[in-house]
């Protein structure tokens, strides 16, 4: 096929770690055979001019190539953006559903105005898990669940004890960590008062935000900051259990991806993680409880250490798996338009 996949989120010389997970998913379908080609906003900072400027790229693009199908990443704006370039190249839609998209449709009617027109005008619908569908609605093609899934080569299981000596971090007791943005959403006040309260081990926040401050000078709590993406095994390979409290998440990549290097995780019911973490490989809770999440710090750190059912559970997420089942909903889309 002649893919031409539209995305907000692209990893650029600025924001190197932005949007990799459809980044995996474009390398994994080139090596499926497919020609893809892209167009995206591959920095952070942005605002309407930008969203024009991705339109226009992609038509062109799209007129450029004369793609089989586009294959667009988010509803909006990348979804309406993917829609004129389907248009220009009269080829068939298909849009994926990530998360923040389809939140930000439910806060605002011009939004959710917006995203029905793209997907009204798909031939198909991807969402990232089962509990995003719910979120989203009712939609008028056909809808699929498949997530972006997890690199199981660079996510591969390594000795805790070699990561905890290169960071120089942990030490008695388990170690926690989260990885993330510092917001409320994520539920990082939560976990550091239910880590205070377990009274042992050590935590440690990667990623940064608003709440850093509201964090700092905690015992036991260390704040890495920001960092890369190919960073991200060594943190995770250096703890005991991936906490990811999030008030919502629509997909818990961070825990699929812990989950990979034989690590137990914690997630909350509210998202996508509760259709992968299983008793085996990890603890889940209502989100926002801070006795509870207290009591899934102390259960978590008490599974398996490795947690070899991790590594199984994460498997049935391979990116490879995942990209080729993208790759038949593609594949559909185009059989569909060529019998019309």
């Amino acid at each position: 096929m002649r893919i031409l996949l539209v995305t907000q989120m692209w990893p650029g010389p600025q924001d190197p770690d932005l949007g990799v997970f459809v980044f995996d998913v474009a390398r994994e379908l080139r090596r499926l055979g497919h020609d893809v080609d892209v167009s995206a906003i591959d920095r952070r900072r942005r605002g309407p001019a930008t969203y024009v400027r991705l339109a226009a790229a992609a038509v062109a693009a799209a007129r450029r190539q004369r793609p089989d199908v586009v294959f667009a990443h988010f509803l909006f704006p990348a979804g309406a953006a993917g829609a004129a370039a389907a248009a220009a190249a009269r080829a068939p839609l298909v849009v994926m559903a990530h998360g923040t998209d389809v939140e930000n449709a439910r806060r605002s009617r011009v939004l959710a105005a917006a995203t029905r027109i793209v997907t009204t005008r798909a031939a198909a619908v991807i969402a990232n898990s089962r509990w995003l569908v719910d979120r989203l609605g009712p939609v008028r093609p056909p809808m699929h669940v498949i997530d972006c899934g997890v690199d199981l080569d660079l996510f591969a299981p390594r000795p805790a004890a070699a990561a905890r000596r290169q960071l120089g971090w942990g030490g008695d007791g388990p170690a926690f960590l989260a990885v993330g943005s510092l917001l409320e959403r994520k539920g990082v006040a939560e976990l550091a008062d239910a880590f205070a309260r377990l009274g042992r081990g050590s935590l440690a926040f990667v990623g940064d935000g608003p709440l850093r401050e509201h964090l700092a000078g905690r015992p036991g709590v260390r704040l890495v900051g920001r960092i890369t993406h190919g960073d991200v095994p060594a943190w995770l390979a250096a703890c005991d259990v991936l906490c990811q409290p999030s008030r919502l998440e629509p997909f818990g990549q961070a825990a699929l991806e812990a989950m990979a290097m034989e690590r137990s995780v914690i997630a909350t019911t509210a998202g996508g993680a509760a259709e992968f973490v299983t008793p085996q490989v990890g603890v889940l809770v209502d989100p926002g409880d801070v006795a509870a999440l207290a009591g899934a710090l102390e259960q978590a750190a008490a599974l398996p250490a490795p947690n070899r059912a991790a590594r199984a559970g994460a498997a049935e997420h391979d990116v490879r798996i995942q990209a080729a089942r993208m790759a038949a909903v593609l594949e559909q889309a185009i059989a569909r338009g060529r019998g019309r």
